[in-house]
């Protein structure tokens, strides 16, 4: 049975070096997302999104290098939390619940309701999300990934 292992980072760098070492510990883009409040005061496209083709994405100094080291940056516009940067597959269901937030996008991946709507307020509130999709008994090792680079309330759910 595949599970969702979740976590909140305060700091980019710690996300950022979460994604390298989970990439190096052979998870893809497929299985990983971020999500993170966009940055309305930045430049872009008002959203907090500065595209350069010549460096790859950027998330308006939200996110910095995360999303070159993850394909599917998106943009988008939650009623109630305002412009919100994502990549990976959580980033393809987000856009498909707008109207859910990010605890409705959570929940199809197995998250509960009253647990996605925490890490929507943490997300709301300048945290960055990062979810990963693992295989049974690979939670543990991933937790304690997300631990060791500085992410809180982290757990793992049944998908």
């Amino acid at each position: 049975m595949a599970r969702t292992v979740i976590g909140v980072f305060d700091e980019k760098e710690q996300a950022e070096q979460a994604v390298r070492q989970l990439k190096a510990e052979g998870y893809t883009e497929q299985e990983i997302s971020i999500v993170a409040k966009g940055d309305q005061e930045q430049g872009g496209d008002g959203m907090g999104l500065n595209m350069d083709v010549s460096e790859g994405m950027t998330w308006g100094g939200t996110l910095g290098g995360i999303a070159g080291l993850l394909a599917g940056v998106g943009a988008l516009a939650i009623p109630g939390i305002g412009p919100l940067v994502a990549a990976g597959p959580l980033a393809a269901t987000l856009s498909g619940v707008a109207a859910g937030g990010v605890a409705g996008g959570l929940l199809d991946m197995g998250i509960p309701e009253e647990r996605g709507n925490v890490y929507e307020n943490e997300v709301r509130q300048g945290g960055i999300l990062c979810t990963v999709e693992v295989e049974d008994g690979e939670e543990q090792q991933v937790e304690e990934l997300l631990r060791g680079q500085g992410a809180r309330e982290v757990e793992s759910h049944p998908r």
